[in-house]
C-alpha cells in the first residue's frame, strides 16, 4: 500500500499521514450487504456510562464479513476492493457463479478480476481457503479458525499474518503474529495471504479532530486528577502518580493478566515473550 504525506496548509494537515487508498477500486458498497449499526457511546443496557471517553463520531453502517467461507468450491471473482471503516484492513467483494455476493478481508496483493474458492483439496493460492492439513508447511495466512466450522477469530487486522510452522497428528502449529506458537486442530479453515493495508500502524491522524470523527473523546492523564478520581492523582506541582495503575488500583506493569489454569492454556506451545509452558 501507498501512504501520503500531506503539504502543511492548514494545521491539521501539517503532522497528518494518511492512506493514499491506492488499492480501493470504489467508494460504493454493496447495499445488500449493509447492517444499520448503534453507536452505544460507551453506555450500557441500563443507559449508564461504563466506558469513559466514548461518543459523538460519524454513523457507519456494518459490512456483513463472510468469516467462515462455507461456500465450498463454488469460483468467485473479486469485483472489488473496498474501505471498511469497522476495521483496520481493506474487504473485498466476491461474487460467486451461483449469483451470490460476499465480503472477504482481503489479503494483500488480491486484484479485482481474480478468481478465489474455498474447499478442500484446491490449490493454497492467494485469497483461497482450505484446511491446514490441505497446506505446505511455511504458507502465510490469515482468518484462521480455532474450531471447525466456527468462522476465522484470529490474525484479521491489517498487515498480520500467521505461519504454518509444522503439523502433527490432529494438530497445526502456527506461529502467531506475536511470535507465540500455537495448535490449532488441523482441520480448521483459513485464508492463503498476508491481510492487507500493511502500512496502518504508520499513519498519524494530524489532529484530534480525526479521532473525534471515529467516536473517540478527549482522554484526561491519571496524574492530572484528584486523589479521589484516580489512584495515581494528586501531589504538589508535578509531582509523580506513583506505579502506573488503573482507576481501581490494578497494576498495569508486570503483573500476570491471563488466568491460570485457563483451558486453551493446553494449545499454547510457547508464549509471545519466549517462555515454554509445560502442559501437564
Amino acid at each position: 500500500m501507498a501512504l501520503r504525506k500531506y503539504k502543511p496548509t492548514t494545521a491539521g494537515t501539517r503532522w497528518r499521514i494518511g492512506n493514499a487508498y491506492a488499492e480501493i477500486t470504489t467508494n460504493i458498497p454493496e447495499k445488500t450487504l449493509l447492517e444499520k449499526q448503534k453507536n452505544t457511546a460507551g453506555r450500557n443496557s441500563q443507559g449508564r456510562r461504563s466506558m469513559r471517553y466514548m461518543g459523538g463520531g460519524n454513523k457507519t453502517m456494518y459490512r456483513i464479513i463472510d468469516f467462515k467461507r462455507d461456500k465450498k468450491n463454488i469460483p468467485a471473482t473479486v469485483k472489488s476492493i473496498e474501505y471498511d471503516p469497522n476495521r483496520t484492513a481493506f474487504i473485498a467483494l466476491l461474487n460467486y457463479a451461483d449469483g451470490e455476493k460476499r465480503y472477504i478481508i482481503a489479503p494483500n496483493g488480491l486484484q479485482v478480476g481474480a478468481i478465489v474458492l474455498s474447499g478442500d483439496n484446491i490449490a493454497p493460492e492467494l485469497g483461497n481457503a482450505l484446511q491446514l492439513k490441505y497446506m505446505p508447511l511455511g504458507t502465510m495466512i490469515h482468518n484462521v479458525e480455532m474450531q471447525p466450522g466456527q468462522g476465522g477469530k484470529l490474525v484479521r487486522s491489517a498487515g498480520n499474518t500467521a505461519q504454518l510452522a509444522n503439523k502433527e497428528e490432529k494438530y497445526g502449529i502456527l506461529k502467531m503474529p506475536s511470535g507465540e506458537l500455537r495448535k490449532v486442530l488441523i482441520n480448521c479453515y483459513a485464508t492463503v495471504g498476508v491481510v492487507s493495508n500493511s502500512d496502518h500502524n504508520l499513519e498519524s491522524a494530524g489532529k484530534a479532530g480525526r479521532n473525534r470523527w471515529k467516536g473517540v473523546r478527549p482522554r484526561t492523564r491519571a496524574v492530572a486528577m484528584n486523589p479521589v478520581d484516580h489512584p495515581m492523582g494528586g501531589g504538589e506541582g508535578r509531582a509523580s502518580g506513583g506505579h502506573p495503575r488503573s482507576r481501581t488500583g490494578k497494576y498495569a506493569k508486570g503483573q500476570v493478566t491471563r488466568t491460570r489454569g485457563k483451558g486453551s492454556d493446553k494449545m499454547i506451545i510457547q508464549r509471545r515473550n519466549g517462555k515454554k509452558i509445560s502442559n501437564k
